[in-house]
């Protein structure tokens, strides 16, 4: 017998097959006791119902099985295609009427008032043992009268079909129409809060913690990732805190005529804790009922609403398993400039301006050109490597962009504001990246020179206790710059050869063209090796953030929208949860050193938030049969202020060596974003605060016994600096390529100064 509505007193958990996995935990949780609002579910019997009285099954198929789903666009236009017929078809009057009616039960008062509801998509196969759909369909908040819950319901159906979740079944070779999809309307909880817990640490697995996060208004934005939470995380030994973190938000979503919309928060709300210690406590203890009951880690969604707790949702968690010759000739121009910004990479170009607002348009970039841009990502490295000169509205002089330009030796002038608006395609212009001046027209007549070139015979080879090495990640520029005096790779930036991939890892995997990414990583990871053997080459695994993965091709079908990826979803948390992804990687560096028997190529993990993210790691490095040993090391990055305060705990876990990430270590420090030009001009390696870090891990490191290395700009902007790391005993700094002799020359130096 059809049953098309199942309200949750009448749900438990093995009813999954009729009112999908959301449906079917609210139900359970209803009848646990659990404080969950109330409502009901219309089942996946209905919309089946609803597919075979309008004969939908043969008009899909005959649209599904010509798309070509590896094509973004057919696979677009056929979703499109899709869901208008699945939103113009008519629901039958008797399951409209029947809809309406228990939402009329479900708002009180005889059916006269209208209870705003949210209305949500709950497939049938979610968060099954071998994928998972949650996540893929929609949800509609704030659905106010029955008529727009009728509406919203076929929405839900038509979210079966969007282009995620097409791709995704046609992946896992699922029948489309055997995952069906149920809808729960449910009482809308207005949220003064919204939050998730998860009962355990989804990332280092640690199963005696409860983390807790939070945000103003609507769960959306905190599900959405559009908002950063305050996070409390308690130790369920005992109940204690183990840490908090307190977050300022200046936007939330709330109920409105138009079901929501995005307001400001008042501005004395913006920088309050969103809830108690006590009221946390509450919440946890909550979870953990949630997890004993499932015997399994649970991910749980709530809401508070005038200090009321109400859980909304909870489901396993699935997751727990530059050019030397350029410095030496310093140039001026004595005419005013027309345009400022920040210096980034030194030496003077003259072109015609192309402006790019994205990576998509990299190819209308020709050879000797200005390349204009907002900012830079990996995927502008072609199209950087081709111009005579780089020009920013946003960053500062360790962005993206002044980073690569100094190290391909492409002048280059960032954090300008207005280039994009003041320069047009075509126009002639001149640049100094040494001082950050741009002028209109071909300035070179006024070119000042101040040769300072020295033959190399004339210099004096120096030698240094403290080594010299460099960043580097274009396989183009190895044999070069090994001829030059320094001591090996301190840093080789793996995104600089994945954005030449070009191709999404993910994508790759679906596409069963795992070898082909392997061997084109381990070509490049070779050059390096090759011309720096038996030097070192300390490989740092990928820390490629959501927005720039997002740049690759199939990018955006794999990566979500973060309001902030600098403290997102990158470095090691990737690895544990993207294993298969990080797979690759390793198995690269196995190629290097086996195949090609080049024993000097190290690991670096970068990244690590926790000791037990570290264990974790590790153990899946040594999985693949990469083990500590005198020809191979494993390094961390230390970035983190966590990792300077608790650098004991990640030494007892077990690494070689860390190096000093000295531009994610002073942002962190700071609180600042070096790529927003708001507040670039206030990043500063030589704060106090950021050098009382960079003492104490250097100190620490030494004490323990590891090598201390420290490879981020900070030694190539601020000579004076080098001095106080060779006093703290730093065993290695690894400069940009524009900087090594000048580097050694000040290590030198300092040695003597320090012996003196």
């Amino acid at each position: 017998m059809t049953q098309n509505i199942l309200w949750f007193k009448e749900i438990h958990f093995e009813d999954v097959s009729l009112v999908g996995g959301k449906g079917a935990n609210l139900g359970e949780m209803y009848n646990l006791g659990i404080p969950v609002p109330n409502g009901f579910v219309v089942t996946a019997d209905a919309y089946y119902k609803f597919v075979k009285d309008n004969d939908l099954k043969k008009k899909l198929t005959d649209i599904l099985k010509t798309t070509d789903v590896d094509d973004p666009d057919q696979l677009l236009a056929a979703s499109r295609k899709v869901k208008h017929i699945i939103k113009t078809s008519p629901i039958s009057p008797d399951l409209a009427n029947e809809i309406m009616k228990n939402y009329k039960k479900l708002s009180g008062f005889g059916g006269l008032q209208n209870l705003p509801v949210a209305v949500r998509s709950s497939a049938t196969a979610e968060d099954s043992a071998d994928a998972s759909f949650a996540g893929q369909q929609e949800t509609f908040l704030n659905v106010i009268g029955e008529s727009n819950v009728v509406k919203r319901v076929r929405d839900c159906w038509a979210s079966l079909f969007t282009p995620r979740s097409i791709f995704y079944r046609a992946k896992k070779k699922y029948d489309h129409f055997k995952v069906g999809v149920a809808v729960p309307v449910q009482r809308q909880v207005q949220s003064d809060v919204s939050g998730i817990m998860f009962t355990v640490n989804p990332v280092s697995n640690n199963k005696n913690e409860i983390i807790i996060e939070t945000i103003w208004g609507l769960g959306e934005y905190i599900v959405q990732g559009q908002v950063t939470p305050d996070q409390i995380v308690f130790d369920k030994s005992n109940w204690n805190i183990i840490s908090k973190n307190h977050v300022l938000q200046d936007v939330m979503l709330i109920k409105s005529e138009d079901e929501t919309s995005e307001v400001a928060v008042p501005k004395t709300k913006q920088n309050k804790i969103k809830i108690s210690d006590e009221f946390a406590k509450k919440i946890a203890k909550v979870g953990q009922k949630l997890h004993n009951h499932y015997g399994k880690p649970q991910d749980i969604e709530f809401a508070v609403y005038k200090n009321e707790l109400f859980i909304v949702q909870t489901r396993p968690i699935t997751t727990v398993t530059s050019n030397q010759k350029i410095l030496d000739a310093q140039t001026s121009i004595t005419s005013t400039p027309d345009l400022k910004g920040e210096s980034a990479s030194p030496g003077n170009a003259t072109g015609t301006v192309i402006i790019i607002k994205s990576p998509k348009e990299i190819d209308r970039v020709q050879k000797g050109q200005i390349l204009v841009t907002s900012m830079t990502s990996p995927d502008f490295v072609p199209a950087m490597k081709k111009v005579n000169g780089i020009i920013t509205d946003k960053g500062g002089q360790t962005s993206h962009a002044a980073i690569v330009s100094r190290e391909l030796g492409v002048p280059c002038v960032v954090g300008t504001k207005t280039a994009t608006k003041v320069l047009k395609d075509g126009m002639t212009v001149t640049l100094n990246g040494t001082t950050g001046e741009i002028w209109f027209g071909d300035q070179t007549k006024n070119l000042s020179f101040e040769t300072k070139v020295i033959s190399n015979k004339s210099k004096k080879i120096l030698t240094t206790a403290t080594k010299v090495y460099v960043n580097l990640g274009e396989p183009e520029l190895a044999k070069n710059i090994a001829k030059r005096h320094v001591d090996g790779v301190g840093l080789l930036r793996a995104e600089f050869m994945i954005a030449n991939i070009g191709i999404h890892p993910k994508k790759m995997i679906a596409d069963g063209r795992q070898k082909e990414y392997i061997e084109k990583l381990a070509s490049g990871l070779t050059e390096f090796c090759k011309a720096f053997n038996p030097r070192p080459v300390i490989y740092r695994a990928t820390d490629f953030k959501t927005n720039e993965y997002r740049f690759l091709k199939w990018g955006k079908l794999y990566e979500p929208e973060e309001p902030n990826p600098l403290l997102g979803f990158r470095g090691a948390t990737r690895y544990i949860n993207s294993p298969d992804v990080f797979a690759m990687e390793l198995e690269a560096i196995k190629m290097v050193r086996n195949k090609y028997n080049l024993k000097n190529l190290w690991l670096m993990i970068p990244f690590v938030r926790t000791p037990r993210e570290l264990a974790t790691v590790k153990k899946i490095v040594s999985d693949h049969g990469l083990l500590r040993s005198p020809t191979f090391k494993l390094f961390m990055m230390v970035e983190i202020p966590s990792n300077v305060i608790l650098l004991d705990k990640f030494i007892d876990v077990g690494i070689d060596g860390i190096s000093i990430g000295s531009n994610d270590l002073t942002m962190l420090t700071l609180g600042l974003d070096r790529d927003n030009s708001e507040v670039a001009k206030d990043f500063n390696e030589m704060d106090p605060a950021v050098l009382w870090s960079l003492k104490r891990a250097i100190t620490k490191a030494r004490k323990r016994g590891i090598s201390a290395s420290i490879c981020g700009q900070a030694p190539s902007n601020h000579p004076d600096l080098v001095d106080k790391l060779v006093r703290w005993g730093v065993t290695s700094i690894s400069v940009s390529p524009d900087v090594i002799d000048s580097t050694r020359e000040i290590i030198s130096w300092a040695e003597k100064r320090k012996i003196k």
